[in-house]
C-alpha cells in the first residue's frame, strides 16, 4: 500500500496494523543506451511492490537520487555525497520512529548507495534500538546469479545494465527496456579501481559492464524471486521480535 494516498485522519491506526515502512532507494545515472536513467529507481519502486504485499506493508514515496560518483561524469547522471544520503535517510527514519513504525526496510536499487545506508542505519541505531533497519540489497543473489549467468562477471561486485540488470528490468519493468539497443561491452577493470577513486569513464565509454543481450525475463526473475524471499524472512523476523520485545 502506498504511504503518501493515505488520509491523516486514518493512516495512525493503520500505521499500528502494519508496523512496516519500505523505502525505496534508487538514483539517477547512465546504464547504457537500452536503459533508462531511473533504472535503479524503477528496479527499488517494483521490488518493493511485490516486498510489501508479502509483509503488509507500507512503501513510502522513493528517495530517488543516489551517490553515483563512479558515473557522474555520464550524460544525464545526477550524483549527491553519502553525507547528503545519509542525513536524509536519518531523518526519514527518526520521523517513521515517531509515527509508530517498529520496522524500517530500505530497498536498494544502486549499489552504490550501500555506504550510506548502512551508515544511516548504525547512526538510528544509536538514537532509536528499538526501530528495526535493514538495508536491503538483493540478499542472497549471490548464490543464484552463478546458476543463469551466461557469461563471467566483468567484476566480484559490480553489475551494471548488463546480463543481470536487464534481467531485473525485463521481469520487473519491461516496457522501460529497449532490447533492439542491448550492447555486449565487457570492460577490463583494473585491479586498482578498487583500491583507488576510478572514474568508470576510464574503463567504459557505454556505462555497460557485460553482455546485456543476453538478457531474459527469466533470468531476472529467477533472482529476483529469491531475493524477495530472503527480504521477507528477514522482515518476519524483525517483526517477531519487536512483539516479542
Amino acid at each position: 500500500m502506498q504511504f503518501q494516498y493515505e488520509n491523516s485522519y486514518k493512516v495512525k491506526d493503520r500505521i499500528a496494523d502494519k508496523k512496516v515502512a519500505i523505502l525505496p532507494i534508487g538514483a539517477v545515472e547512465a546504464h547504457g543506451p537500452h536503459l533508462p536513467l531511473g533504472t535503479d529507481n524503477l528496479l527499488a519502486e517494483r521490488l518493493s511492490e511485490k516486498l510489501a504485499e508479502r509483509v503488509n506493508g507500507y512503501i513510502l514515496p522513493t528517495l530517488p537520487y543516489g551517490q553515483v560518483w563512479s558515473l557522474k561524469n555520464f550524460p544525464g547522471s545526477i550524483n549527491i555525497s553519502n553525507d547528503s544520503l545519509i542525513s536524509f535517510i536519518v531523518d526519514i527514519g527518526k520521523s517513521l520512529y515517531e509515527q509508530g513504525f517498529k520496522v524500517f526496510a530500505m530497498v536498494n536499487g544502486h549499489l552504490g548507495n550501500a555506504v550510506a545506508m548502512k551508515e544511516a542505519a548504525r547512526k538510528l541505531y544509536e538514537i532509536y534500538p528499538e526501530l528495526k533497519v535493514l538495508y536491503l540489497f538483493y540478499p542472497g543473489m549471490n548464490k543464484v546469479v552463478p546458476e543463469i549467468r551466461e557469461t563471467k562477471s566483468s567484476h566480484g561486485t559490480y553489475f551494471h545494465a548488463c546480463e543481470i540488470e536487464t534481467s531485473f528490468m525485463l521481469y520487473l519493468a519491461p516496457e522501460f527496456v529497449d532490447m533492439n539497443k542491448a550492447i555486449n561491452d565487457i570492460p577490463n577493470i583494473p585491479m586498482s579501481a578498487d583500491v583507488t577513486p576510478t572514474p568508470w569513464e576510464e574503463f567504459t565509454k557505454s556505462a555497460v559492464l557485460g553482455d546485456a543481450t543476453l538478457a531474459t525475463e527469466e533470468k531476472g526473475e529467477k533472482v529476483i524471486q529469491v531475493a524477495l524471499e530472503n527480504m521477507v524472512k528477514l522482515i518476519d523476523q524483525m517483526k517477531e521480535g519487536n512483539e516479542n520485545a
